[in-house]
């Protein structure tokens, strides 16, 4: 039932603690198909508590995009107010992207986003650190359409956010790349498809992602899973348009929020964090009840 909401396996290790504000944070790696990806574990005080994973969005990374006037990233910022409201988060670096450099970028797919995503359910589950029985998923732009296909696939999240999520990848790269990125993107076998992107970063891809554009579908992926959904979704968003949220709660049966404000793909985050927090009190306090 859609409530209203607001506005609208593996081997690990682990490396030196680092400090994000007051709360400690654990550099740790595991492996998916021998291949290592590397994450931050973001711990509370106190004993284990509830974990939430984090899972970023295309050419992004764990600790995600600067966000203005402070010092911390979308994702960086996220886990400190987590910590401080007493959650303990995991945010990866999926193959290919970070420091998981054991792949090229180019060599990334949805299919090994979602085996990596798989294995941080595992990964938190097998943690003493946390209590992986208690877990939560947020996923941000293809990062939402990653946690869709985890939550879908082994209906173990406790609760699941999707922020600016694609649902319909096909309408969302091809607004992003271009209907000839896409077309040559399919034909492109083992090379690399070298690709410039709106904003002026550059890209490679292979033939592999953009078969996957087609493949996967979001929409069946949520309908699988049976726990909490809450979607939130910009009013201006233009990557990942508005209807997108849609999708995913008319697919999904089971109790779920949608959460909109007048933000764009990034949640304002070039002008400062007030949206950002806004959304992250908003997320927690719909999540909150369902890991504790």
């Amino acid at each position: 039932m859609k409530k209203p909401f607001g506005l609208a396996l593996l081997g690990l290790s682990f490396f030196a603690s680092t400090a994000l504000a007051d709360v400690k944070q654990e550099k740790v790696t595991f492996q998916v198909d021998g291949q290592t990806v590397v994450g931050m574990l973001a711990l509370p005080e106190g004993g284990p508590a509830p974990v939430v994973l984090l899972f970023h969005g295309f050419t992004g990374s764990r600790d995600e995009l600067p966000v203005a006037n402070t010092k911390e990233g979308v994702f960086q910022r996220t886990a400190r107010i987590l910590a401080e409201k007493g959650y303990a988060s995991l945010r990866i670096d999926f193959r290919g992207s970070g420091e998981s450099k054991d792949i090229a970028f180019a060599d990334t797919t949805f299919e090994k986003q979602i085996a990596d995503g798989i294995a941080a359910i595992a990964f938190v589950e097998g943690d003493k650190r946390v209590d992986g029985q208690k877990l939560g998923v947020i996923g941000w732009s293809q990062g939402g359409l990653v946690a869709s296909a985890v939550a879908g696939r082994t209906n173990k999240p406790d609760a699941v956010a999707l922020w600016a999520a694609v649902a319909t990848p096909v309408d969302t790269f091809t607004g992003l790349l271009g209907v000839d990125t896409i077309k040559a993107g399919g034909a492109t076998g083992d090379t690399p498809l070298n690709i410039k992107l709106p904003w002026g970063a550059e890209i490679a891809l292979k033939q592999g992602f953009f078969e996957g554009i087609n493949a996967i579908n979001p929409g069946q992926e949520i309908a699988a899973y049976k726990g909490p959904l809450f979607v939130a979704q910009g009013t201006e968003d233009t990557t990942v348009l508005p209807a997108s949220a849609d999708v995913f709660l008319e697919k999904h049966d089971g109790d779920e929020a949608k959460w909109s404000e007048k933000m764009d793909h990034v949640f304002n985050a070039f002008t400062g964090p007030e949206t950002l927090d806004k959304m992250v009190d908003s997320t927690l306090a719909y999540l909150g009840p369902h890991l504790k």
